[in-house]
């Protein structure tokens, strides 16, 4: 039965991170934690903006966003890998598989852009504070969001309508743990290269553009903090700044090893590896890097829990 443009595959079978039956078990445990310490923390995080209004601003109206989406795409994919660290048959059927690809690159661009939008926010308030209420008002902030979903949409509708166009013959065995591009165009049986100088234009606007606009605005706020006079302030600064670039440098970092380079060139064994940075480390590093040292959501954490005890 065909699928897709004369397509023969019905359904693939995923590899997953290993197949050693003896780490089956322990990296179940692991990435169940870490799912379950991901979408908490998140969780937690959007509860926490939507109830308490002080919290109600530009930066973590961009933190919400961003907790949202990684709640999203770490439930893309998390669940279906746990089934099948305990399953013998650790099958996706064929549509199940495009659906897959299509949400993750959705959530995935869409992280890009908010992280650029907090960004530029962070910009905005330290180097041109007296501007800050005109440039990131609320009418600014809701384009900025739309505009990244639009990306977003955009970008996941190429990838997923050039997958689409692929012909799958007889091998099904996906070398990952998930429906990505290139372990689903190493499995072609005709010619990627409308695929490949896709996947290097889109994603290459989609990772070099948000990750140059991100790195340069911190380039700048860094210039600013060498300008305070307090050693406290600079310490406390640089310390909020450098673990803010590190989950950036992670995020976009291990995306560029796995997209910007050739499909030929791309191991599965390290994209495996790359790919546990972007899909499972960020997301569960960015509650912690972004909010929960932050002193505004540990007030509201301490209000909203009085409340509750009231």
């Amino acid at each position: 039965m065909a699928h897709g443009n004369d397509s023969f595959i019905t359904q693939f079978i995923l590899v997953g991170l290993t197949d050693r039956p003896d780490l089956q078990l322990p990296l179940f445990f692991l990435f169940l934690i870490m799912y379950m310490v991901t979408v908490l923390g998140n969780v937690c995080l959007i509860t926490l903006i939507g109830l308490n209004s002080h919290l109600h601003t530009p930066m973590y109206f961009f933190l919400f966003n961003l907790s949202f989406i990684d709640v999203c795409y770490s439930s893309v994919f998390t669940p279906k890998m746990l089934v099948n660290f305990i399953s013998k048959k650790n099958i996706i059927s064929y549509i199940g598989c495009m659906t897959q690809l299509y949400f993750f690159c959705f959530f995935i661009i869409s992280e890009c852009y908010v992280l650029t939008a907090m960004a530029y926010d962070r910009y905005v308030a330290i180097r041109k504070p007296l501007l800050y209420n005109v440039a990131m008002s609320p009418k600014v902030c809701s384009n900025l969001m739309l505009g990244s979903y639009f990306m977003a949409f955009s970008g996941a509708m190429a990838h997923t309508g050039c997958m689409l166009r692929v012909t799958f013959c007889d091998a099904n065995t996906i070398n990952h743990y998930l429906c990505d591009i290139f372990p689903l165009l190493q499995l072609s049986c005709t010619s990627t290269y409308v695929n490949e100088l896709e996947v290097f234009i889109v994603g290459g606007i989609n990772i070099i553009v948000p990750s140059v606009t991100i790195f340069v605005s911190y380039g700048f706020i860094l210039s600013s903090v060498l300008h305070i006079s307090s050693t406290e302030g600079r310490s406390k600064a640089f310390g909020t700044c450098s673990s803010h670039i590190i989950a950036v440098s992670l995020f976009f970092g291990s995306a560029a090893f796995m997209y910007l380079k050739p499909s030929s060139a791309v191991s599965m064994g390290e994209g495996k590896i790359s790919s546990v940075f972007y899909t499972n480390t960020v997301p569960l590093m960015n509650p912690l890097i972004y909010s929960l040292r932050n002193k505004d959501v540990k007030i509201a954490l301490r209000k909203t829990l009085s409340m509750r005890n009231f």
